[in-house]
């Protein structure tokens, strides 16, 4: 190797360098990145603390302001999706079938790693509902949602670590005895070959929803409305969910959401409170349609996320009162139960922070619904909020 041929490399490493430099340099940062669909990092301020206190106030000296800026230039890098890409792409080429504890799964299909959660968390949780359902009057039913990664497991990678979530809702009924199990898992099985998750999102279809519907009819005490009676609905072909935005993975193509059951006569009001403490009231829908333009559609069930939401059938006024404690797998659910009940009332832990317990008496509610899906449910450290 001559003197001149390396001085050539050198001088091309830089100059690569200084390219990408000067473009980050130049190119405006964004805020938000559709494709993972998160809030992108902003320039740190850096700030070097009081005088008295220089050392202990300031992110400088800390180290806050390095790790901000880290963090700061690696979503802000230019082309940034590509280069996601371009590293999720060369691991698949590498043999690795997992990236970001995502599953490159059979069948075009994106599946979050399931690990054995602390065995202290769920037991808590168990007993933050063992709770609830001694401090309401009311019938309780309890019932965990089994994720891709139990119901399509034929799809995972050979040899890839998967904990049991069979175990964990086995677990689940024996330990919380005074609510009614209902078991949706085995609808689910029976009904594998479908499609009943999204590929790249961490929900259930409208037909796995469905068929979850039909696993609670027996402990909730209705009887499901036929399939058949249904005329599907296509409202979207281009769905790329969260697990699509995680992976880093571009090359599966996206979901179709599909609807099944009408809104004539389904109102929702989403009940949240200003700055100062005063209840507002926000007019919503069975199906929010301006969510279909963005990267967030399953978002239109209902709106999305929200603390408190009330469902009204005008068309069952005279239907009893159901209170589900949920995450966001009962968005979808929802409509398939309108049919049964004048009122559903949607209560989300991690928003909701009054006693459930006066809410039930206050709203003369005459059901109650736990349901989770098994991954929420064994991580979510807010439960403890449904036993005021």
């Amino acid at each position: 190797m001559t003197k001149r041929y390396c001085i050539f490399i050198t001088a091309l490493f830089c100059a690569f360098i200084g390219v990408f430099l000067v473009a980050n340099a130049v190119s405006p940062d964004r805020t938000f990145s559709e494709v993972e669909n998160r809030n992108l990092e902003q320039l740190p301020a850096v700030d070097f603390g009081t005088p008295e206190k220089l050392f202990r106030d300031g992110n400088f000296f800390n180290g806050q302001f390095m790790r901000d800026f880290e963090t700061y230039t690696t979503d802000q890098f230019i082309d940034r999706d590509a280069w996601v890409d371009l590293k999720a792409r060369t691991e698949r080429a590498l043999g690795k079938k997992e990236n970001n504890n995502v599953y490159f799964a059979d069948n075009d299909t994106l599946i979050t790693r399931f690990d054995q959660p602390a065995a202290d968390r769920v037991t808590e949780n168990l007993n933050y509902v063992n709770k609830f359902v001694e401090n309401v009057d009311i019938p309780v039913v309890f019932s965990l949602i089994p994720t891709q990664a139990c119901i399509w497991a034929d799809r995972l990678p050979e040899g890839a670590p998967n904990a049991s979530q069979t175990d964990l809702m086995a677990q689940a009924q024996g330990a919380v005895t005074g609510a009614t199990w209902a078991d949706v898992y085995t609808p689910l099985m029976e009904h594998k070959d479908e499609d009943i998750f999204y590929r790249t999102d961490h929900h259930w279809t409208s037909l796995g929803a469905y068929y979850g519907y039909t696993g609670l009819a027996s402990a909730l005490g209705y009887t499901p409305v036929p399939l058949s009676e249904y005329t599907p609905t296509v409202r979207s072909t281009e769905f790329y969910g969260t697990v699509f935005s995680s992976s880093g993975v571009r090359w599966v193509k996206p979901d179709t959401i599909t609807t099944y059951v009408p809104d004539d006569g389904i109102t929702v009001v989403s009940h949240t409170y200003d700055n100062s403490g005063n209840p507002v009231e926000e007019q919503r829908a069975l199906y929010v349609e301006s969510f279909l333009s963005v990267k967030d559609k399953y978002s239109m069930f209902l709106g999305g996320n929200q603390s408190l939401g009330v469902v009204t059938n005008t068309n069952n006024p005279d239907g009893p009162k159901l209170l589900i404690i949920r995450d966001s797998y009962a968005d979808s659910l929802v409509p398939f139960l309108t049919a049964h009940y004048s009122e559903i009332h949607l209560i989300d832990p991690r928003y909701y922070h009054l006693s459930v317990k006066d809410y039930v008496e206050q709203n003369g509610i005459d059901q109650a619904l736990v349901l989770y899906s098994v991954p929420n449910f064994v991580t979510d450290g807010n439960l403890f909020w449904i036993t005021r």
